[in-house]
């Protein structure tokens, strides 16, 4: 679960009604029998609130000074809201190169089972004291889609102050819909999100559609719903369906294929022509030399790189056998030619399906 600062907060600091509301109807969601993780914002306004700030800065150190005093504000309120209903609690900050390596990223995921299997709520930030921008995961939507799939969740909600994905901006056209079903996220949504302006398009709408997207491709629903109804949470775990649901694809894929879908950062990029991207996605097929037709970038053996059919969206990600300069070689080879053209063959395929994670929603 995902609560963004907009629900957190307020203009003096805190939303601590808010803040309650939501831990209620998590230890509500505990007793029934569920086992929740708690992605949240609002370290940045707490600090601003205890420092006297009436703005944020721009300098980004003393952006992250702020989010330092901020964050043990934030949980301590949490502890004591999660007090009042017999529950404890525990801090995790993270940032992305902290789940792009794969001994880290299981040492993350140990550490939630061990805190789930004790009956405490996990409450996640990213840790902005330390991140900068080559290892932010971008927003706290990022965030919790990594975390949903880094532990292979049922459900990831995401809770703002929107009830979902409308037709239009609701703020200001009141004939804006909502949209209850996404079944697919295309093109057509993503300009949904994106002509919605202001705080709902950079970093809002749009940032929920791309976590969408992540945990939707790797056959995890999503929903999200207005936070700021006292009994929201308690209301889908019931049956109702407020919000937008976002319709995952039938399989899910294996974790270790999400930490290579969506942790790692492909070092280069592989275009490949139709009959390949028909065998690697419609198949299951691994990545060949034949039907590869172009290579971007310089990188090693084992290395991350992503994939596209032509120019069109990235269809996936996968761990490379050979590095960019023996790849240029040997494709659109067939396999049995790769010895005369490299002087040895290691491998068949480029990369392997075992290694190799779709992605991409695009049709071939």
């Amino acid at each position: 679960m995902k609560v963004g600062s907009n629900i957190l907060t307020k203009n003096d600091g805190l939303n601590l009604d808010a803040l309650g509301s939501i831990s209620r109807q998590i230890c509500w969601m505990i007793d029934g029998g569920l086992e929740v993780l708690l992605v949240s914002s609002g370290a940045m306004a707490a600090g601003m609130k205890k420092l006297g700030l009436s703005r944020r800065p721009d300098e980004i150190p003393k952006r992250q000074a702020i989010s330092a005093v901020g964050q043990a504000g934030l949980m301590r309120e949490y502890e004591k809201a999660f007090e009042r209903h017999h529950k404890q609690v525990a801090q995790l900050l993270l940032t992305s190169d902290g789940l792009s390596n794969r001994k880290r990223y299981l040492n993350a995921r140990n550490t939630l089972h061990t805190l789930l299997s004790w009956g405490v709520v996990p409450i996640i930030n990213e840790n902005d004291t330390v991140s900068v921008e080559e290892i932010k995961f971008g927003d706290n939507d990022n965030l919790s889609a990594m975390i949903t799939l880094l532990m292979n969740a049922d459900i990831l909600i995401n809770l703002t102050d929107i009830d979902g994905l409308h037709t239009k901006d609701p703020r200001t056209h009141p004939d804006a819909e909502l949209i209850q079903v996404v079944s697919s996220i295309g093109k057509s949504i993503e300009r949904l999100a994106s002509d919605i302006p202001g705080a709902l398009g950079t970093g809002g709408m749009s940032s929920k559609i791309m976590a969408a997207k992540k945990v939707t491709s790797a056959g995890i629903p999503m929903i999200i719903a207005k936070g700021d109804n006292p009994d929201v949470l308690v209301n889908i775990f019931s049956g109702e369906e407020p919000g937008t649901f976002f319709v995952p694809k039938k399989q899910k894929l294996a974790n270790r294929k999400c930490w290579i879908g969506f942790n790692l950062r492909p070092k280069g990029l592989l275009r490949i022509d139709p009959g390949a991207a028909r065998a690697v996605l419609r198949r299951g097929k691994s990545l060949l030399p034949s039907g590869i037709v172009g290579v971007e970038g310089e990188f090693d053996v084992g290395a991350a790189v992503a994939f596209k059919n032509g120019e069109s969206e990235t269809l996936g990600t996968g761990l490379v056998n050979y590095s960019s300069k023996d790849i240029r070689k040997i494709m659109g080879a067939q396999t049995r030619e790769i010895e005369a053209r490299l002087g040895q063959k290691t491998y068949d395929e480029v990369i392997h399906r075992d290694n190799l994670a779709i992605t991409g929603e695009c049709a071939v």
